[in-house]
Formats: structure tokens, sequence, C-alpha cells
């Protein structure tokens, strides 16, 4: 079985480690800690410049949820444009609606404006109404994979309907399990709902260079961590998929 390993990073050193450890796309954003928001332009230019896999932008401009003003999807079209004037492969977006389904007419403006880069549904899935249906809408409105937790905190206490989804869709549009996907459980997840594409933000946290550190700030641990990715955590996540392996 051919997977496919998503990696959620926060920065380009993050994206650059995983590459290193084996990933197959990036998810790239900022704000992992407040469920990824759009990150800088320079950052997605970087990005694409010096790395040869799908680069996958989430395209979101503030936290929180998922219904936006005329003026937020404004800024979402224009940052949609500038990552396909980029030529990433992609981008990871999602719009419900006040009542709590999907916002198809917005979805595929953005399907459209977005070709013929690959379109992700993120999981504002997982805050709509019903999820049959709202898989539906999706399709219609173009995207392809759909990114879930099966409407759970994590996507491994959702295995049973992340199984009924992809057995629903019969292949037309792809199923990602995506939240709290780590090595100890990514197998086990494959092999109960039939997925092939994961994804995963294998967070860690890394000390700061600084040599000088202010006495203002020395007891403030929090200031002087990074959220990174480790290649080493991304390789065991592969690894740990069945069939091991590349």
């Amino acid at each position: 079985m051919n997977y496919i390993l998503e990696i959620a990073v926060n920065d380009y050193l993050s994206a650059a480690s995983a590459i290193k450890g084996g990933a197959d796309r990036i998810e790239l954003c900022s704000a992992l800690s407040e469920g990824g928001v759009t990150t800088s332009h320079g950052v997605i230019k970087k990005c694409q410049e010096d790395f040869t896999i799908p680069i996958s932008p989430i395209i979101r401009p503030r936290a929180g949820d998922f219904l936006y003003s005329e003026e937020e999807f404004d800024i979402i079209q224009k940052d949609v444009l500038f990552c396909r004037q980029a030529g990433c492969a992609g981008i990871v977006t999602g719009f419900l609606l006040p009542d709590g389904n999907i916002d198809i007419e917005r979805t595929s403006i953005i399907t459209t404006i977005a070709y013929p880069m690959e379109v992700t549904f993120h999981r504002a899935f997982d805050r709509c109404r019903n999820p049959f249906s709202a898989m539906e809408d999706i399709i219609s409105a173009g995207c392809n994979r759909i990114l879930t937790s099966a409407q759970k905190t994590k996507a491994p206490e959702g295995t049973e309907l992340i199984k009924q989804l992809i057995e629903a869709a019969k292949g037309r549009i792809i199923i990602m399990p995506g939240s709290g996907v780590r090595k100890e459980n990514i197998r086990d997840l494959a092999e109960k709902t039939g997925a092939t594409e994961f994804h995963s933000s294998v967070k860690s946290l890394s000390k700061s260079k600084m040599e000088f550190i202010h006495p203002t700030f020395a007891e403030m641990e929090g200031e002087y961590l990074q959220a990174t990715v480790d290649s080493n955590d991304v390789k065991a996540l592969r690894e740990a998929l069945p069939g091991a392996g590349r």
C-alpha cells in the first residue's frame, strides 16, 4: 500500500525537518496551537522555491469558527490566488453556514479560483451538522480531500465514522484522518479505517539558541521555546505504518 503522510508545520525550518524525516506533503500554516491560520506570503514562497514535495498552505484568516465576513472571504480569495501564482500544489480551507451545514457556494468559488491546485476541506468538517450530507456537499463543490478527526477531538477516537465515510465516498474524495495521529496508533488507524493518507503535526519543542537571556524573562521558559518538528518523529511515524518504509 502506498501511504501518504502529510505533516502540518508552523514554519520553514519545521517544514525542512519534516521533509528530511520522510513527509510526502506539507500543510504549511502559522499558529498551530489555534488550529492553524494562513502564514506569510514570504514563508509560502520560500518553501515553494526550496522544497520539491507538495506544499499546501492553510487558508484561514483567523482562529475561531469557520463563518467568515465578506471582507474575510475577500482576503481568503486573495491568498488562494497568491498560492496558485506561487505554484503551490494545493490549499487547505473550509466554510460553514450558520446552521452548521457546508457553505457550498463559497467552497465552489474557492475550488474554481484554486484550480489546478488541489483543495482540502479542513476540520471545519468536524463542526458540521451531518458528516455524510456534508461530504456530499464538499464533493459537489469540487474538493479533493477532507481532513477529519471524525467529529471527535482526536481521530483515533473516531475510527468507525472514518471507515464509514471512506466506504460512502467510494473513491470520489480522499478521507484523511488527522488530529492525534501518532506512531503508537497510525497502524491501527490504517488497518481499521482503510485510510491511505494521514495528517499529523508531531509537534515538539526546541530551546532557543540565544546566548543572552534577559533577566526579566529568565523565568519565563515559554519565551525561549519554539514549536518545531523532529525529523526522527516523522520517520518513526512512517515506519509505524503497515508495510513500513517507502
